[in-house]
């Protein structure tokens, strides 16, 4: 077995979405190769959303800490069983760690709850946690990625709370998560707060761009929508195990340069995403959470031109040719 790849961040860091839902983008060993030897390893983890055999391949014997995820239609595969999750874990884990792939998180589903496979969730990221563990590695953290939409409340940011439909699954998935030590990991976009009600948010807010608190929440301030956010996940999860320490990582967040204006533009992207990185390295924390340690994985890699049109096909930070599409990594 190799060497256990655990990594401590001084205040936080951040990371990248790796997706691959187009047929305009470049080989996954072009893309490693380029992360690895062009931009000399700036951007240090990185985040792909399923076991890719071609992906993994070219992790291996890599400096790259990499979050790989279940698919959402694999979910219910690993949760039927303890067998399933074992041989899901050997395949696509054991067999890759002693290539040299240096997992961090293992993500069951991204934005599976609500939905068809949000009964299923709990029990997957169960059984693999103790397939995981069976095999003697303690530093891989299974977890689940969730969006906003998972709450019912998020305004002031103390005052969020899991929403009615999803409260029982989402309240026994944090607790276990709690008890083992793992972060819940959210997908978090100010822009689309912003797109869905510009007359109550600001655009300086959600770029982090105020100069003066927009949100007092008792004695806390806020100077960006994006803080608010992760709070607002906190406090819902506060309730949940009544204790402060729980654990947060933002698998998603970005800006896009083109879909719906007047919002979206590169300036707007290019804003957003450096002002993120600083706020993320630099400070590292939120008014409610000093000691996070902020990690964040900007979303995304590339455009990509299979997701639904307008926006979402284009949150990528570099073309298909490695430029970038606004200076960001350098």
């Amino acid at each position: 077995m190799a060497p256990t790849s655990t990594i401590n961040f001084a205040g936080g860091d951040t990371g990248i979405n790796y997706g691959r839902s187009g047929d305009n983008l470049p080989s996954p060993k072009q893309v490693i190769n380029f992360l690895t030897r062009d931009l000399n390893y700036r951007i240090s983890l990185i985040r792909v959303y399923d076991a890719n055999t071609e992906i993994l391949e070219a992790l291996s014997g890599t400096s790259l800490f990499v979050t790989v995820g279940v698919p959402n239609e694999a979910i219910a595969f690993v949760a039927s069983s303890q067998e399933a999750a074992d041989k899901w874990v050997q395949d696509h884990i054991v067999a890759y760690i002693r290539k040299g792939v240096r997992f961090r998180y293992l993500c069951v589903g991204n934005e599976a709850i609500p939905g068809i496979s949000a009964p299923s969730v709990e029990q997957a990221i169960r059984n693999l946690y103790k397939s995981i563990r069976k095999t003697g590695i303690d530093y891989i953290f299974v977890t689940t990625a969730v969006a906003a939409n998972v709450l019912g409340t998020s305004y002031p940011p103390s005052q969020g709370q899991f929403a009615s439909n999803v409260a029982d699954i989402m309240s026994s998935i944090t607790r276990f998560l709690y008890s083992v030590g793992s972060p819940l990991l959210i997908n978090v976009y100010p822009y689309y707060a912003l797109v869905s009600e510009p007359q109550y948010i600001s655009l300086d807010y959600a770029l982090f761009q105020a100069l003066t608190p927009v949100v007092r929440d008792g004695d806390l301030e806020y100077y960006n929508l994006f803080d608010a956010m992760i709070d607002a996940f906190v406090a819902a999860m506060v309730r949940v195990v009544q204790r402060e320490d729980v654990k947060i990582v933002v698998s998603e967040t970005g800006w896009p340069t083109a879909g719906r204006e007047p919002y979206s533009s590169v300036e707007y992207a290019q804003i957003y995403n450096s002002n993120l990185r600083q706020h993320a390295i630099v400070s590292g924390s939120t008014p409610r959470k000093a000691d996070i340690n902020m990690e964040v994985y900007i979303f995304s890699m590339f455009n990509e031109n299979f997701r639904s049109p307008g926006d979402q096909q284009n949150f990528g930070t570099f073309y298909p040719n490695f430029t970038e599409v606004y200076p960001l990594w350098r």
